[in-house]
């Protein structure tokens, strides 16, 4: 892997290089001149061999970077960032290690929940390199082992979790998620940040299902508050009978309200038995068409006004 290599471009050692060749080029111009000699291209191969072993042996980590430095096979010592020098043959340089945060994504496919449901769930994990002698030394590929302990650690985890809770509590499962992976990968000298679950698809005829599901639990929610409001709107009507039964000018008023409003309107037929004329002493048909009649001319005068 890109960080796991030895850096095949150090800009600082090929100046460097062609620096110290050139001041032996020029060395061996000003001493013999143009022509060719023994002397002057000894002088330029030393100059060469000084040249190569000075830009093998220095070495530019960048600010993120620790150079893992081994002597004669052994480990030697941790480097960066910045300049630095290593012996030429004796010291080599295995591992870059980046230090910074680092992202990946993996996932866990057709996997069975706790409730028999296979789902795909994909997830991120950010970590970071503590140690980087351990994560070096102890571990042959660190990356493709996070990547594999956070694949086994998913499904071990949606092995366990129902399917309901899976896709209520994603928090949750991110936390266990965490613990599991950051327990697995400390001896490697890893500290897992935070995992993130992006997604849980499940079966589409699954999905159907549990739409139709909750469609019908809303309906059976409004079913039952329809069915309070008409009991709520029972009890009042039954308390109102009950203040009416025992105080009939209150029941007259009323009717006598109910029947202005319902004759407020043009051209409005509102049918009144006539033992409730009697009973609001209207003076019988002719006397509630005579107020009709005075509603109906008032509510045109009130129209020719606006």
């Amino acid at each position: 892997m890109e960080d796991n290599m030895m850096k095949t471009t150090n800009y600082f050692a090929f100046l460097v290089f062609f620096v110290i060749l050139g001041i032996g080029v020029g060395t061996t111009y000003v001493i013999y001149g143009a022509q060719a000699k023994t002397e002057g291209t000894l002088i330029d191969l030393i100059a060469l061999a000084v040249a190569l072993i000075v830009a093998y042996s220095i070495k530019v980590a960048d600010q993120w970077e620790k150079a893992v430095v081994l002597r004669l096979g052994g480990f030697h010592s941790l480097k960066g960032p910045g300049l630095f020098f290593i012996v030429p043959v004796i010291d080599t340089i295995p591992y870059w290690i980046d230090t910074r945060v680092i992202s990946s994504s993996f996932t866990a496919e057709k996997t069975l929940t706790k409730d028999t449901v296979p789902v795909d769930v994909d997830a991120v994990l950010f970590w970071k390199v503590l140690d980087p002698k351990k994560a070096a030394l102890d571990v042959a590929d660190y990356k493709s082992a996070i990547n594999w302990a956070s694949q086994t650690a998913l499904r071990d985890v949606i092995g366990k979790t129902m399917l309901s809770d899976m896709l209520e509590g994603r928090e949750k499962i991110s936390n266990e998620l965490q613990r599991i992976i950051d327990e697995r990968t400390e001896p490697w000298g890893i500290n897992v940040i935070s995992v993130e679950v992006k997604d849980v698809l499940i079966p589409s005829a699954l999905q159907d299902a549990m739409s139709m599901q909750a469609q019908a639990e809303r309906e059976r929610q409004a079913r039952v508050i329809l069915g309070d409001s008409e009991r709520q709107v029972a009890q009042k009507f039954e308390e109102a009978a009950k203040s009416y039964s025992g105080n009939p000018t209150a029941l007259h008023l009323r009717a006598m309200n109910m029947l202005y409003e319902g004759l407020k309107t043009n051209s409005t037929i509102v049918i009144v038995p006539s033992t409730a004329l009697e009973t609001m002493q209207l003076g019988g048909l002719a006397g509630l068409t005579a107020m009709t009649m005075g509603m109906s001319q008032e509510n045109q005068k009130k129209e020719q006004e606006s």
